[in-house]
């Protein structure tokens, strides 16, 4: 016989739980994505329709369209996850670690949990393929550098909180974050045009790369309390 206390439980666990409804429409975003990723990778993403994105998951063009608004959304869905994956291993860094050290673990953690992000919807292997569709699409480049920029300025904003500045006042934050982001857009450049290079070897290039920065960021930016 059941307790209280553990219908109480299964209950919570129920409601929990998305429903049936919500469960198939995360289906479906899901199988379109992979099926845009998959021809965009395959045959180009310029060449690739949205007829034909639908048409790999058995919907009409319609249904496509009540999940992006339109093939740059779903070529970029999944970057953004790997995104705010980052920014929430960075949010966890701890508070005693410098702005940089803390920036440069968290894309580190980032790129060793990335399946923990990504592979529920892609695997693994077709994100990075995507990484090089998006770096040889200029269309592509351009929305995802604008993406970023945006990303850009959530981050500075996260290190001015950390360190309890002004965002506004500081440049330090956002000139951080752009020395940041361009070490990321060399690595990124560079780990592109090995087609053999898997997800450790842009892992290890990320590392090197933030390893060459310079002492002028690196340091504690908090002042210390006066006594």
């Amino acid at each position: 016989m059941r307790t209280a206390e553990t219908a109480g439980k299964a209950s919570r666990t129920l409601s929990s739980r998305p429903g049936l409804r919500a469960r198939k429409k995360q289906r479906t975003r899901d199988a379109l994505l992979r099926s845009a990723l998959e021809l965009f990778t395959t045959q180009g993403y310029e060449r690739t329709t949205v007829d034909e994105i639908a048409e790999a998951v058995d919907v009409s063009p319609r249904t496509f369209f009540r999940y992006f608004g339109g093939k740059e959304d779903a070529a970029l869905a999944v970057h953004g996850m790997a995104e705010e994956h980052f920014v929430a291993s960075l949010r966890a860094r701890p508070p005693e670690e410098p702005p940089l050290e803390a920036l440069r673990r968290a894309v580190l953690e980032s790129w060793d949990t990335i399946s923990d992000a990504v592979v529920a919807v892609v695997p693994v292997e077709l994100f990075l393929r995507m990484f090089r569709v998006i770096e040889s699409t200029p269309v592509l480049l351009a929305a995802y550098l604008r993406r970023s920029a945006e990303t850009e300025e959530q981050i500075a904003r996260l290190l001015a909180e950390r360190e309890g500045l002004d965002v506004d006042a500081d440049p330090r934050p956002r000139l951080a974050v752009a020395v940041f982001g361009a070490v990321m857009r060399v690595t990124t450049r560079q780990w592109s045009a090995d087609e053999n290079g898997g997800l450790e070897a842009i892992r290890e290039l990320a590392a090197a790369h933030l390893d060459q920065v310079g002492p002028a960021l690196t340091g504690n930016w908090r002042t210390p309390a006066r006594s």
